[in-house]
């Protein structure tokens, strides 16, 4: 099952920590971003999904490092839709974060200055979106099938935040 599946599962699911609220706040927050410093949606998209590309990187080497328990409170503690610096810098250090803002605005044409400020808004906002799997019962240590599904545990690469945001947006408009 795909990330965007995972995601509509884990909304309709009780015991999960996601719900429609949740799942609204982090698509405004993201379209509002755009709109604020004059982005482009189709750009949007492309910094949404290489930072989630990069965010994903993060936590696989995270949970072999500290185990997926760790990786899990990571998610929970970090995951929301106001910027935190600190969440970015727990994912990278300060020379990836260099590397990830160049390789960004060498793809997009943002300005390094202008993604420097954004990855603290888009960080918490794709750790936000993992959350929605969490066991409400378990939030700790519990199964999230979200969170997983990005991780790829299966290896063949079909993963994409970007993508899920945007088909999420149009579930909810329907």
């Amino acid at each position: 099952m795909g990330l965007f599946d995972q995601i509509v599962t884990a909304l309709n699911d009780p015991n999960q920590a996601g719900n429609s609220t949740q799942m609204g706040n982090i698509l405004n927050t993201a379209q509002q971003l755009g709109n604020q410093l004059g982005i482009s949606p189709q750009t949007s998209q492309m910094v949404m999904s290489m930072v989630g590309s990069s965010v994903r990187s993060s936590l696989q080497e995270k949970r072999t490092q500290l185990g997926s328990e760790a990786t899990q409170n990571i998610v929970n503690e970090f995951g929301g839709t106001t910027p935190s610096t600190q969440a970015v810098q727990m994912l990278f250090s300060p020379t990836q974060q260099e590397q990830l803002i160049q390789t960004i605005s060498q793809h997009t044409g943002v300005s390094s200055q202008t993604l420097q400020s954004l990855l603290p808004i888009v960080v918490p906002l794709v750790l936000n979106l993992l959350k929605t799997g969490t066991n409400q019962q378990q939030p700790q240590g519990g199964s999230n099938p979200v969170l997983n599904s990005f991780l790829d545990a299966d290896g063949d690469g079909d993963v994409d935040v970007a993508d899920a945001m945007r088909l999420a947006g149009q579930y909810f408009q329907s």
